[in-house]
């Protein structure tokens, strides 16, 4: 059967390559764009770096926050807030 198919291997690995590389990498990249989009003033983030704050000012103009730290206020990238380290910061209510 394989003499009648020589590329069935390559295309099982792509097939394979797709369902455990890509689709999930695809995911991640639309949830991290919904959590950038939803950010709001107040909530509590951890940026890529490890830096803790609350946000105090969004600006949509050019996708960046201002946020509040200890040390004063410091304007990021929205992209730069790190979704997983700021979702243990604010567990979500079950109603």
């Amino acid at each position: 059967m394989l003499e009648q198919y020589p590329f069935l291997p390559l295309i099982l690995i792509f097939v394979v390559a797709y369902f455990f590389m890509i689709r999930p990498q695809m995911k991640r990249q639309k949830d991290e764009k919904k959590f950038v989009e939803a950010l709001k003033k107040g909530d509590k983030v951890i940026t890529r770096s490890g830096l803790h704050g609350k946000v105090v000012e969004l600006n949509d103009k050019d996708a960046s926050c201002v946020i509040e730290t200890m040390a004063g206020r410091l304007k990021f990238d929205r992209s730069a807030i790190s979704m997983e380290m700021s979702k243990k910061l604010n567990p979500v209510e079950k109603k």
